[in-house]
């Protein structure tokens, strides 16, 4: 807040150049927030609104499949309107998750998360996606490493990270989930054997519906908004996702938290490690 005024938010850098001297760059940041609100709140309405009906929509088409007497190119068209009206909730659920990563105080509700049990949840289904694909996923978790914060929000973040990894690793490929302490924190972390990734496109990995395979993307069933969730809520523990991947040699995506950030494993997680 300016110090002149407090209804004015303000940007402040502050440059270091020739010696001992600074260089403070103020800009009023008015417009830009109020900007960023419309839209937050645009995205949160929009998304809301339209939940409503893909729920009639979904209920419609579950309904007409259920007939026995369905001719097959009918249900076969319906099947895939089915399928696409899933992908569309799952986009709207995922813009609703969004917009209250960013409009919530992340302060409020902290509590003590037992991470192995979470991590425990996610392999279970990370395992039933795979499937058929049968991919080879390795544990390394400390199960005595909790940690204070959202255990929805760090399961969300999570679980994007692992169902990322299973979507777009080639079937029998190689997963490791680990989470374990370092000298400056907690750290999560999923490395896979896919294909990897262009260095040009790490950058801009965390936008929303940013792709680096559209047709890829779309076809393994991704929102778009994975990763975007995953740095917002990364933002609200305090922490940090880098990214490490070479085309042809694999992926790994790590979330670092710092030390302060460590809770008290107050009940026995389920054999995760």
């Amino acid at each position: 807040p300016s110090p002149v005024n407090e209804v004015i938010p303000l940007r402040v850098r502050v440059i270091r150049y020739s010696k001992n001297r600074r260089l403070l760059v103020a800009r009023d940041v008015t417009r830009v927030q109020r900007l960023e609100r419309t839209r937050q709140d645009f995205v949160a309405n929009v998304s809301h609104e339209l939940r409503s009906p893909l729920t009639v929509v979904a209920g419609y088409l579950e309904t007409l499949l259920d007939d026995e007497e369905l001719d097959e190119m009918l249900s076969s068209q319906l099947s895939s309107m089915r399928s696409q009206t899933e992908r569309m909730n799952r986009i709207v659920t995922d813009l609703m998750l969004l917009s209250r990563l960013e409009s919530e105080d992340p302060a409020q509700s902290m509590a003590d998360v037992v991470v192995p049990r979470v991590i425990d949840s996610i392999i279970d289904h990370a395992r039933a996606l795979s499937g058929s694909a049968e991919h080879v996923i390795e544990l390394n978790v400390d199960p005595t490493l909790c940690l204070q914060g959202h255990e929805t929000e760090l399961y969300s973040a999570f679980s994007n990270l692992v169902f990322n990894a299973i979507r777009y690793t080639e079937p029998g490929g190689f997963i490791r989930v680990s989470w374990q302490r370092t000298d400056s924190g907690p750290v999560f972390s999923v490395e896979d054997s896919g294909a990897g990734i262009a260095p040009h496109h790490i950058p801009r990995l965390t936008e929303r519906f940013y792709r680096v395979d559209t047709g890829r993307s779309r076809a393994s069933g991704g929102t778009g908004l994975g990763l975007a969730i995953v740095k917002h809520v990364l933002l609200r523990h305090e922490g940090r996702l880098e990214i490490d991947s070479e085309p042809g040699k694999g992926s790994v995506f790590s979330c670092h938290f710092p030390a302060g950030r460590l809770g008290a494993c107050l009940e026995a997680p389920a054999g995760a490690a």
